[in-house]
């Protein structure tokens, strides 16, 4: 039996099966393929981290369940382990489950490494999908280090905190030649930027890959001191920031 063959249920145990999501609303066709829609409908139960864009995905993806029948769990980075032992019940009645990331990748800058641990610990296949990721297509168009890098994902929101991260971060660049990926609440996005500019030396390049795969999208790389003057907003849009030398 092949591995298309047994994703769509013809099995005896169900697989978890780990599917992208479009980082923005965007036409699915340019971000994802269509085998991966095909394989939402193997699957009546789904693993959310918020339940009203994981509806709005699934009738976008053109889902052919009724999502007033589909049974959806939450996890997010409130969930707790002991909160979600139960998930994965289904898969012992042969069911696959899907797992759904806000965007993007499942488990990359997301909650779904959860899930993903009880599987291993069950047994349980987990199956990743082709998808989009904000943060590799990010390090892709900077220019930067492809093959040392490290994601850092939040900075710390106290001002002194983070600039002692930042400093950290910028003497890995010119220690370890590795290139240094954060992000940030969108809603701080300007002011991250500010505190990039005025902390890093004048030379260090920093990347800002915004709106990632939309019609908006801005990508830019140039050194910190230029970014003092930069007239652009970033506010309340995905950016993903990078540093290197």
């Amino acid at each position: 039996m092949d591995m298309e063959s047994q994703l769509k249920g013809e099995q005896t145990r169900g697989k978890l099966i780990l599917f992208p999501v479009s980082i923005g609303n965007e036409n699915l066709a340019t971000s994802l393929p269509a085998y991966n829609s095909e394989l939402l409908n193997t699957c009546n139960t789904f693993i959310v981290e918020e339940l009203r864009t994981a509806r709005r995905f699934l009738k976008k993806a053109g889902y052919v369940h009724s999502i007033d029948d589909t049974e959806f769990y939450l996890l997010n980075e409130h969930t707790q382990e002991v909160d979600i032992a139960n998930y994965l019940d289904a898969i012992d009645k042969g069911h696959n489950i899907g797992l759904l990331s806000e965007a993007g990748l499942p488990c990359i800058a997301d909650p779904g490494s959860k899930i993903v641990r009880i599987a291993h610990r069950k047994n349980i296949d987990t199956v990743p999908l082709v998808g989009p990721s904000s943060l590799m297509m990010a390090l892709m168009a900077s220019g930067f280090n492809g093959q040392n890098f490290s994601f850092v994902g939040y900075l710390p929101i106290d001002k002194n905190e983070r600039i002692k991260a930042i400093k950290k971060m910028e003497e890995r660049v010119f220690k370890e030649n590795q290139t240094q990926i954060f992000i940030e609440a969108p809603y701080r996005n300007n002011q991250l930027l500010q505190t990039l500019a005025d902390t890093c030396s004048g030379n260090t390049l920093v990347c800002v890959a915004c709106d990632i795969s939309l019609n908006t999208q801005y990508i830019k790389t140039m050194p910190a001191k230029k970014w003092k003057s930069c007239n652009e907003s970033f506010h309340k849009r995905n950016t993903v920031f990078l540093i290197y030398k």
